[in-house]
């Protein structure tokens, strides 16, 4: 049975993604392209910010007995993260915001349902980078604190208010009434604390494969913003407000991870 703190700690993410679609029951319709941009934007800073200083950075600290090979496990793990979501990404049915074709495999899935596998996908690794975290505080990793822990969760709970706002308010423009369209906003972070969970109990067995998920999640996490929030902070007409976005999101998280942590 997981203590009380890893629980709160897992469900923090997932509280982020209800008050951002919570925004249909405030905003009568979609959010512009403009402040889309600096939400991807955003969104991608933060995921960056904690797989270098959350995950990465603790993955080869956690090798440091390897000595000039202590990158060795973050550099196997961080390719099998990449490999995995890749490979989700071409199996999952998905459709991503303004995209006129389906990713993934062929099906008969409505537009609605394949806009939540969207998000559903990028929150698969970062459900599991909040999980390894916590792993390994529970495992008494002295490069991670249970302080360290909840900055990670606060901070893909930051990033995960525009999600769970971006899934809910395109759905309810298209005619489902409120509530549906808060559902399916909140469902697409449902998938974060199973993942981490599941993480955890995995991890749990096998105590000295921890650096190795840590730049797992790493891995995905920045797969998901090379192949989807850069390009969609960048589409159409040219504007800085993604980067600026990107900066803000880096640092929040970067701030967030070094003091807490």
């Amino acid at each position: 049975m997981l203590p009380m703190e890893i629980w709160q700690g897992l469900l923090i993410p997932l509280l982020g993604t209800g008050l951002g679609a919570a925004c249909v029951y405030i905003l009568k319709r979609e959010l512009s392209a403009g402040v889309q941009k600096a939400l991807m934007g955003f969104a991608a800073g933060v995921m960056v910010a904690a797989s270098i200083w959350s995950l990465l950075i603790p993955a080869m600290e956690g090798s440091a007995e390897l000595g000039r090979l202590a990158f060795l496990p973050a550099f196997i793990g961080f390719w099998a993260g990449t490999l995995f979501l890749l490979l989700l990404d071409h199996v999952i049915p998905h459709l991503h915001l303004d995209a006129d074709k389906a990713e993934g495999m062929a099906c008969s899935l409505p537009k609605k349902a394949m806009l939540v596998l969207a998000v559903t996908l990028h929150n698969i690794p970062e459900g599991m980078a909040v999980g390894v975290v916590f792993a390994g505080w529970l495992a008494g990793n002295a490069d991670i604190t249970l302080s360290g822990a909840f900055a990670l969760s606060i901070g893909i709970a930051i990033q995960n208010f525009p999600e769970g706002a971006i899934i809910s308010l395109p759905l309810r423009a298209e005619g489902m009434n409120k509530h549906k369209a808060f559902g399916a906003g909140l469902l697409s972070g449902v998938v974060e604390p199973l993942g981490a969970a599941l993480t955890i109990v995995a991890a749990s067995f096998v105590v000295p494969i921890l650096p190795y998920l840590l730049a797992f999640a790493a891995g995905a996490m920045l797969y998901v913003v090379v192949e989807e929030l850069i390009p969609e902070m960048s589409a159409g007409e040219h504007s800085d407000i993604g980067v600026l976005a990107f900066a803000a999101g880096f640092t929040v998280m970067m701030a967030l991870d070094v003091a807490l942590g």
